[in-house]
């Protein structure tokens, strides 16, 4: 019952880029769970399709024709092996230190697992599903929905992807009525600090909203950037980043102004997905760093609830009528 909801959740959410982005160009996210673009696009999304009909045909019929059982397995074991490629990758990667992280397993070993046990459920005789653990079956799909935005802050959001870049966009947070930053933000805009420090880029962008108090969010970046070292003249402000779209936004214009082509953005390590996410969707291929913590955040749980609702409903914002999304 546990892999046929975990073939349901994958089958549909693939499906549902696929289609999605038959809606609105560049919704689809399949990236999240398995990388494809090294294949021409149209093998990708042939290969994708027909995985999440059989996914999806596995987790709510599962018991499968001869013909029926052969094609899945074969389906399964393509997204298997892609995956397993994903996860050799990351190590290659770890090891050259080209990425840096403190979670050393990449998500994709997680779907490489999930897509083996679903292959052997599959691969088992067939037999009549018993109607008893449909609450079962609903529990996993839901736990799905909450565990894959999670497993992806986790995962992803812990990973250093830090290159040399035209600029650095930190991502505001509290500024208090003094001026002063709070913990959240003094870890972002000294993370920030330090990779100009080190020479990954030209230019400072700090983004942000209102503060307490008379001074905003990214005014109170530039003073402790300048505090730290970092000359005015690299450091550009967006006073108007009162949420993750708006700074998108605002920093995209930025970037075509002033010929900016590459670009690593700094929050916190929960908030990297949804930042990645946007990014994308707006044309431009970031690279992500989790700020370093010497701050404990407060309310860490219910961050996490937060944003997880929070990246469901970015993901899907582009297939209905626009509204704000802080």
């Amino acid at each position: 019952m546990f892999s046929r909801a975990i073939a349901a959740f994958l089958g549909g959410f693939t499906l549902l880029n696929l289609l999605g982005n038959l809606l609105a160009p560049g919704f689809d996210a399949s990236l999240w769970w398995i990388d494809l673009h090294h294949l021409p696009k149209p093998l990708a999304y042939a290969l994708l399709l027909l995985s999440a009909v059989a996914l999806l045909a596995f987790g709510c019929r599962p018991v499968l024709s001869g013909r029926r059982k052969h094609a899945t397995l074969v389906l399964i074991s393509l997204l298997a092996a892609v995956t397993f490629s994903d996860a050799v990758r990351f190590y290659v990667l770890l090891s050259r230190h080209v990425i840096a992280t403190d979670v050393p397993i990449p998500f994709s070993l997680l779907v490489y697992m999930a897509l083996i046990a679903v292959a052997w459920r599959a691969a088992r005789p067939s037999r009549s599903a018993p109607s008893r653990p449909r609450l079962t079956f609903a529990g996993t799909l839901a736990a799905c929905l909450v565990g894959f935005p999670l497993a992806q802050m986790f995962f992803f959001g812990h990973t250093d992807y830090r290159r040399h870049a035209d600029a650095i966009v930190v991502f505001g947070a509290r500024a208090h009525a003094d001026g002063s930053p709070s913990g959240v933000l003094a870890d972002r805009v000294r993370t920030g600090c330090r990779l100009y420090l080190d020479g990954m880029a030209d230019t400072l962008v700090f983004s942000g909203g209102p503060g307490d108090g008379a001074v905003d969010e990214p005014h109170c970046m530039r003073r402790m950037a300048l505090a730290m070292g970092v000359p005015d003249s690299a450091i550009r402000l967006d006073p108007q980043g009162v949420n993750t779209d708006a700074t998108v936004r605002n920093t995209t214009s930025l970037f075509r102004e002033a010929h900016i082509h590459r670009v690593v953005a700094v929050s916190h390590s929960y908030h990297l997905p949804r930042i990645k996410m946007s990014y994308r969707r707006a044309g431009w291929e970031v690279y992500t760093v989790p700020a370093k913590e010497n701050y404990r955040l407060p309310g860490r749980r219910y961050l996490l609830f937060r944003e997880t609702v929070a990246l469901w409903a970015y993901y899907l914002h582009p297939l209905k009528a626009p509204r704000s999304i802080s």
